[in-house]
């Protein structure tokens, strides 16, 4: 008899043992019918039964249970997706076996008095229980598994992403698959609605879907992979806020020296042990091998490879030799990319322009077990989009579609590195771009030596700052493996000789981590700089200066109109390149301007500890921050004519110009505007020295000539001039007049402590601020309507009278 209850009964939870369990002999529930394959679990298969047959010695081991969502309906995620990792075991008690979830989310010392009191609240749930069907010859229980990935618990299933209920009826196993350390399910389950899920099981309309409620259902593939975990957990290193690495996180309630109860947190790494101790560079004992898949295109094989071997002098100067190797999979029917002994690059034929590199580690140390980078085809054509509208004012090979494969094959070497980063422990680290002088990066001497950016996992793709007189070779114009990369590995790989404990290598790491102080571009993002630093960009070159850098990423935007045409336009296409491509140098400008306006209210940093001296936060300077409101000015709110080609225009579209400058414009105008920006404008002002201060109406009176010049100037206003202003008018009334806030769209408070101390924009400078130079704006407006020219002036201008007074005297 199954030990799951029967289809279709009210009764038919996942997990739940029917009745009293009855073991059978062997052969009679592992018939001749099954089709068997042996891995960490036995696996059998009898029909769609799917039955689990669970060694003796696998009972009590933690196993990490890893859930994804591998295929998805539209509009619910994407394939590949995450879900949950959890460690879980298997118990056996009196002929049943319960799956129960095991936290090290709080944990203690075994032999502290403290032990009892963590174990006694920290009681592992119950996920599912299944009556032995039978025992094997050496004592393995066999169960049957089939309801749990039919009629999915919620512990396991997909969460909110896919609402409703899981229906058995349709949903069935695709496969189950072990291999010696893990064991792979895919089924395809069916979440009916959440008023209908009952009713379409196991009634005549049931197996078509029809339940009798509008509301929809949806059908996804479900991965879960069961990986053994270490017998013998890695020695963990602790984490440091300097350092940028991935983190699991424990509160360790045994540790009380510093009379608080605190989190401990451990790095993410692969184990890399010596193989000979006393050598400064050695051979690992285990090396780390990445596969390519069998379905990665050929032509592109020696550039993922590179990718790979990229970075092995990271790991030599962390001592060891050899320690990352890639290789092609290998022509062998019994290998799959899903055997957990592998990390593997897949290769997905998918029209997302992405790719992506998470890892599977070990909760109790952060050992990462293995990884699966998921290299989606269509990163190819990302690459096209960014390295023309980043280089091509420099690279002649960047303005021609398709580009040649030697320079193909490099961007992706470039974007495979940066998620073999990712794998290896690494996060991204937006601050690195932002400590090299601006000036150098037109300099060829340097970025020879130094590159663009000292890491890989920053955000700073391509050179966008050389200009075409530079005379900079080509290939200095994509990041590589770079100082920090190099500095990191060694902090979170080398071995501390005489440390055997995490504690006892705090010091050495600490040292190690106060390079910093001298070394500026071996920093890592601020910890709680909460977006305030100017200097943590995204999608930055130079932005240790970013209005400098800026100016001359403009100067390439608008040479590289001029290889729009050229590049797209075939004979036998249409205009959807060309298309795209204007697009993407629009989202260009406007990404470079309001790496200008993070410079208000910008925050300078350095993470540090106790062993440091100074403080982490300096306020940029009043003429700093003048300075890029008036590039703003200058550069983001004078209307781009450059991109207002008509050649282009009407190939694209019939209208549209003006909402896309609009579009953009008002991005950074609401930039510039963000109340954190205010707020700290605000409160840095009330800090600063004599003559130093700017304040959020200094800033305001600032960029008034910048938006509303022809007030004072009494000339016509165009077309662009008045939607930028309307787009400041709207803006500023979302501030004064906020729409009420839906229960469903306020911030969860788990995160909202990632967004830095919550202030109340009524509570600040900010409101004052806002009416005053509305104030100001509207007693302009009214003397600009006499010296109107036109009378499309004149209109707007009674308008922005009337939705000034709206704003500041809104109808109850």
């Amino acid at each position: 008899q199954a030990a799951m209850p029967g289809r279709g009964g009210p009764g038919g939870a996942a997990g739940a043992a029917q009745g009293e369990p009855h073991p059978q002999p062997y052969n009679r529930v592992v018939t001749r019918e099954a089709k068997t394959r042996t891995g960490m679990i036995t696996v059998h298969r009898i029909g769609e039964k799917v039955l689990f047959e669970i060694p003796r010695d696998q009972m009590n081991k933690d196993e990490l249970l890893v859930t994804e969502i591998a295929k998805t309906a539209l509009g619910i995620g994407y394939g590949g997706q995450a879900v949950s990792n959890r460690v879980m075991q298997w118990q056996l008690r009196d002929n049943r076996v319960y799956l129960r979830s095991k936290s090290y989310e709080i944990t203690a010392d075994t032999s502290q008095p403290v032990y009892k009191a963590v174990e006694a609240s920290n009681v592992n749930p119950i996920i599912a229980a299944f009556n032995v069907e039978a025992y094997g010859p050496d004592s393995s229980a066999v169960i049957d598994v089939t309801r749990l990935f039919t009629q999915v618990p919620a512990e396991l299933g997909p969460g909110p992403r896919v609402p409703g209920n899981p229906d058995a009826t349709r949903s069935w196993i695709e496969s189950a698959v072990p291999f010696p350390d893990n064991l792979n399910v895919h089924s395809t389950v069916t979440y009916a609605a959440p008023n209908a899920a009952a009713a379409g099981r196991g009634g005549a309309a049931g197996g078509f879907g029809q339940t009798g409620n509008s509301n929809p259902s949806n059908t996804v593939v479900m991965s879960w992979s069961f990986h053994r975990l270490p017998d013998t957990p890695m020695m963990p290193r602790l984490c440091d806020d300097r350092v940028g690495y991935f983190e699991v996180h424990t509160t360790d309630f045994s540790a009380d020296s510093t009379q608080q109860i605190k989190e401990t947190c451990f790095i993410t790494r692969y184990r890399l042990e010596k193989k000979d101790p006393s050598a400064a560079v050695s051979e690992p004992v285990k090396q780390i091998v990445y596969y390519l898949d069998p379905a990665t295109p050929k032509k592109w094989v020696p550039w993922l490879i590179k990718a790979i071997d990229d970075w092995q002098p990271a790991f030599e100067a962390a001592g060891f030799k050899n320690a990352i190797v890639a290789k092609e999979a290998p022509n062998d029917p019994d290998w799959s990319p899903e055997d957990a002994r592998y990390s593997v690059v897949r290769w997905l034929p998918s029209t997302v322009e992405n790719a992506s590199g998470p890892n599977v580690h070990d909760p109790r140390s952060g050992e990462i077990l293995n990884a699966h980078i998921q290299f989606y085809q269509n990163v190819e054509h990302l690459q096209l989009t960014w390295y023309f509208t980043q280089a091509a004012a420099v690279d002649p090979r960047a303005r021609m579609f398709p580009f040649p494969d030697s320079l193909m094959g490099r961007l992706l070497e470039y974007v495979l590195a940066h998620e073999v980063g990712h794998t290896l422990g690494f996060q991204h680290n937006m601050k690195a771009s932002a400590e090299y002088p601006t000036d150098s990066l037109r300099s060829a001497t340097f970025l020879a030596k130094w590159g663009h950016t000292p890491t890989l996992m920053d955000y700073s793709r391509f050179n966008y700052l050389v200009q075409p007189e530079d005379h900079v070779p080509l290939d200095l114009l994509i990041p590589r493996i770079g100082p920090y990369d190099i500095w990191a590995t060694h902090w979170g790989y080398a071995p501390i000789p005489g440390a055997h404990t995490p504690d006892a290598e705090r010091a050495t790491l600490d040292a190690w981590a106060r390079e910093q102080d001298t070394k500026p571009w071996l920093r890592f993002t601020t910890a709680g700089s909460y977006g305030s630093d100017p200097g943590e960009e995204t999608e930055a070159v130079g932005d240790q200066d970013a209005t400098k850098a800026t100016g001359w990423g403009i100067k390439n935007i608008k040479r590289e109109m001029a290889y729009l045409m050229p590049a797209t336009v075939k004979p036998l296409d249409n205009y959807e390149d060309l298309g795209d491509l204007y697009g993407g140098l629009i989202n260009q400008w406007r990404t470079e301007l309001s790496h200008v306006t993070n410079v208000v209210g910008g925050v300078e940093s350095q993470d540090k500890y106790g062993s440091q001296k100074g403080i982490i936060f300096t306020p940029a300077t009043r003429a700093r921050q003048r300075e890029a409101v008036k590039f703003l000015n200058d550069n983001a709110f004078a209307t781009p004519t450059f991109f207002l080609d008509q050649d282009i225009l009407r190939r694209i579209e019939p209208f549209g110009s003006v909402n896309r400058i609009t579009t953009a414009q008002a991005g950074i105008l609401n930039s510039l505007l963000a109340d954190a920006k205010l707020i700290r404008l605000s409160e840095n002002s009330a800090f600063a020295k004599a003559g130093d201060a700017y304040t959020i109406s200094d800033m305001l009176a600032d960029l008034r000539p910048g938006v509303w010049g022809e007030l004072t100037t009494g000339g016509k206003i165009d077309t662009y001039r008045r939607a930028l202003q309307r787009s400041y008018l709207q803006i500023m009334d979302r501030k004064l007049n906020p729409p009420p806030v839906a229960a469903n769209q306020q911030i969860p408070a788990q995160f909202r402590r990632l967004l830095g101390p919550q202030v109340d924009p009524k509570m600040t400078d900010i409101y004052p601020a806002i009416r005053a130079e509305l104030k100001a704006i509207d007693a302009e407006a009214r003397d600009a309507i006499g010296k109107a020219s036109d009378r499309d002036t004149r209109a707007h201008l009674e308008d922005v009278r009337h939705r000034i007074d709206e704003i500041l005297n809104p109808k109850k």
